[in-house]
């Protein structure tokens, strides 16, 4: 009988969503402190308190285990952007939500996370093809705020700055923020709160200015 033989008859008695949720939260605890190029099976085991066996029972592979640590952070901070834009409210305070959101998930890890999984995918194809679709998710959801924000404000722009140009420009930005933060010094922070705040204050006047009810984009 192989170990993962062994663990298919071991789960039933260990309560499997709880024993899949602790594994999730070992693995993603030491994606967060030791990267992924340096991620163990052993030492997630070790964490979760489990037979390492049980991580392949449910998972399989590394590269699933490391998605799935991925989807669940995912799944609580893709709903709470989405709660947040839907939300009645200024933008310019939603900007500033953001911020406290990215605040967070710098302190809880997960920005290192999604960064290591980033950097893995250049030389992994096949975490690449699972890795590339959930970032997309993220950046729908910034597309989706901007179109909100262009059909309320009705700014007069040229044409290409279109909501797909708009939203790219900021989810990019964002991304290239987060990983410059991880290896960054308090120069760049302060670069970076310089731009964070510039937006903000742009959203603010934005709101203050009057309606504006002709085309959104300057066909000039």
């Amino acid at each position: 009988m192989t170990a993962t033989e062994a663990a298919r008859l071991q789960a039933p008695a260990t309560a499997g969503s709880d024993t899949r949720a602790r594994i999730l939260d070992a693995a993603f605890r030491c994606l967060a402190s030791n990267g992924y190029a340096a991620l163990s099976v052993r030492e997630i085991a070790k964490d979760a308190g489990v037979n390492h066996a049980l991580i392949s029972y449910y998972f399989g592979t590394k590269d699933r285990l490391v998605i799935a640590v991925l989807d669940e952070a995912n799944r609580r901070l893709l709903q709470r952007q989405r709660e947040m834009y839907a939300a009645p409210g200024r933008f310019a305070d939603k900007w500033a939500q953001a911020r406290r959101f990215y605040e967070s998930d710098l302190a809880s890890g997960f920005v290192r996370v999604q960064a290591e999984l980033y950097a893995a995918s250049l030389s992994n194809d096949e975490l690449r093809r699972q890795f590339v679709p959930r970032v997309q998710a993220w950046k729908t959801v910034v597309l989706e705020a901007v179109r909100d924000a262009l059909d309320t404000y009705r700014p007069r722009l040229p044409a290409a700055f279109d909501a797909e140009a708009i939203a790219t420009l900021i989810a990019e930005f964002w991304l290239g923020m987060e990983f410059a933060r991880l290896i960054g010094d308090d120069e760049e922070k302060a670069r970076h709160e310089k731009a964070l705040d510039a937006v903000e204050q742009l959203l603010i006047a934005l709101e203050s200015g009057p309606v504006r009810t002709g085309p959104t984009h300057d066909t000039g």
